[in-house]
C-alpha cells in the first residue's frame, strides 16, 4: 500500500485550541460500539445534520494540541466512517497522534491552517512535496513532513501491518544472508 495524495473538502474547522476529541461523539457516547450509531452522533452538539454533510475525502481543521485529553478511538472510528480522510491542524495532542497514526489515519501538522482556510473549501494534500493547497486563495502552506517510521505506518495502513512487514524484511534479509 502507498500513501496517496488526499484531495477533499474541509468539513468542519474546530476554533479552539486543546479540543477534547471526545465532544466529536460527546463523552456520553464514547462506550458505544456500533460505528454508525457513533457516525450518525458525530458532531450533533455542534451540527446536528453533521453527518449528512461530509463527503468521501472530506478533511477536519484543527487548532493548536487538538485531540487534548484521553485519547479515547470512537470519535474518529465514526469519523472515518463518515468519509473524513485526515485531520490538518496547528499541532496534535501527543498521545493523540501516536493512537491514531498507528491505526493508519494521517494526521497532518500544518501551522497556519486553520486560519487559511473556510468550510467548504477545496484542499489537496500531496505527500511527497509536504504542501496543502487551497484551492479557493491559491495558496500553498508546507506540512510538517512525517518521520520514516510515520510514513511507513501510514503507507503500511497501521502500526500492525508496518511492522509485520518490517519483520517479513528482515527475516527475508537473515535467509539470504551468507
Amino acid at each position: 500500500m502507498s500513501l496517496v495524495n488526499l484531495r477533499g473538502r474541509v468539513a468542519w474547522i474546530f476554533d479552539e485550541d486543546d479540543f477534547d476529541i471526545d465532544l466529536i461523539v460527546g463523552v456520553r457516547n464514547i462506550k458505544i460500539t456500533d460505528v454508525s450509531e457513533l457516525a450518525a452522533l458525530a458532531m450533533a452538539d455542534y451540527l446536528p445534520d453533521f453527518a449528512s454533510t461530509v463527503q468521501q475525502g472530506d478533511v477536519l481543521i484543527g487548532g493548536r494540541n487538538f485531540g487534548y485529553g484521553h485519547p479515547h478511538y470512537p470519535a474518529m472510528r465514526a469519523m472515518r466512517h463518515l468519509g473524513i480522510s485526515c485531520v490538518i491542524a496547528e499541532s496534535f495532542s501527543p498521545g493523540f497522534f501516536r493512537g491514531e497514526m498507528s491505526m493508519g489515519f494521517p494526521l497532518v501538522t500544518c501551522p497556519g491552517i486553520r486560519a487559511a482556510v473556510a468550510r467548504g473549501d477545496a484542499l489537496e494534500v500531496n505527500w511527497d512535496t509536504s504542501e496543502v493547497s487551497i484551492t479557493r486563495t491559491g495558496q500553498t502552506l508546507p506540512l510538517q513532513p512525517f518521520s520514516a517510521s510515520e510514513r511507513g505506518m501510514l503507507d503500511a495502513g497501521g502500526l500492525i501491518p508496518y511492522l509485520k512487514a518490517r519483520i517479513a524484511k528482515a527475516e527475508n534479509r537473515e535467509a539470504h544472508a551468507p
